[in-house]
């Protein structure tokens, strides 16, 4: 597993993300309703919406924002029912794609994400199609500073139930099984380390190299994927070249 997540190539220039903080924000609190539906506003005992507060924290959403996004859920009887929908295809040169959707309308949805897909020299393929190349695991990630000692911080994410470490470029990769993600991420939340991201993540266990000119067509379905408020996340198996920077 060591390698095949690289921060930069399964998030896609995650740091963009940046200049649509409110959209972010905004599908942090879809997923906050669904997991409040599911199984309650007690952070205790919902361990779905403790994942996505994580998440969220993670994202720089203010704890205001938060609090509210839970009471409203927790306070709607009528409120809208989101259905969860996984597309799956492929895009420039076959790169496989995964993209995940809360929805209201799981027809529209799926008319975009079909459009995307073949404006951007891809196209949707059949459920299951390209699961198989991807892996369920918790991705965390920290940013390197001089403050922190590597080799301690290995040790604390191996001891409390981490598969893997690894360090990229300027960043820590953890992975963790699903079923881990949640000991580990408090763990080390209580050590006082902070994460750029701490979610769910579908890695790929096979990779597709792409060159400049590919690189450019798969960041713009990503984009165009990813500004869609349904889409919640896009999961890739792209391997960019090295150096390589999306355009602004």
């Amino acid at each position: 597993m060591s390698g095949h997540s690289k921060w930069h190539n399964i998030q896609a220039k995650k740091g963009k993300a940046d200049a649509k903080r409110g959209k972010v924000f905004t599908k942090i609190g879809k997923e906050i309703a669904v997991a409040v539906k599911e199984g309650g506003s007690n952070l205790d005992s919902n361990s779905r919406l403790r994942d996505t507060v994580s998440k969220a924290k993670s994202n720089n959403m203010p704890m205001d924002n938060i609090t509210r996004a839970i009471k409203k859920a927790a306070g709607e009887t009528d409120s809208v029912n989101y259905e969860e929908v996984i597309y799956e295809g492929y895009g420039p040169s076959g790169v496989a794609f995964m993209v995940e959707a809360l929805t209201d309308n799981r027809n529209r949805t799926a008319g975009d994400v079909r459009h995307a897909f073949e404006r951007h020299a891809g196209n949707l393929g059949t459920s299951g199609c390209v699961a198989y190349m991807f892996e369920k695991k918790g991705l965390l990630v920290i940013e390197k500073t001089d403050e922190t000692d590597e080799d301690e911080l290995m040790m604390k994410a191996l001891e409390a139930g981490a598969e893997d470490f690894s360090s990229q470029d300027d960043v820590y990769e953890i992975i963790t099984a699903p079923e881990n993600f949640s000991a580990v991420r408090d763990s080390l939340e209580k050590d006082g380390i902070n994460f750029i991201s701490a979610e769910m993540s579908m890695i790929p266990n096979m990779t597709t190299a792409v060159d400049e000119n590919t690189a450019g067509k798969v960041q713009k379905l990503i984009d165009v994927l990813e500004d869609n408020d349904d889409i919640q996340n896009v999961w890739h198996n792209a391997e960019f070249p090295e150096g390589w920077e999306a355009e602004e």
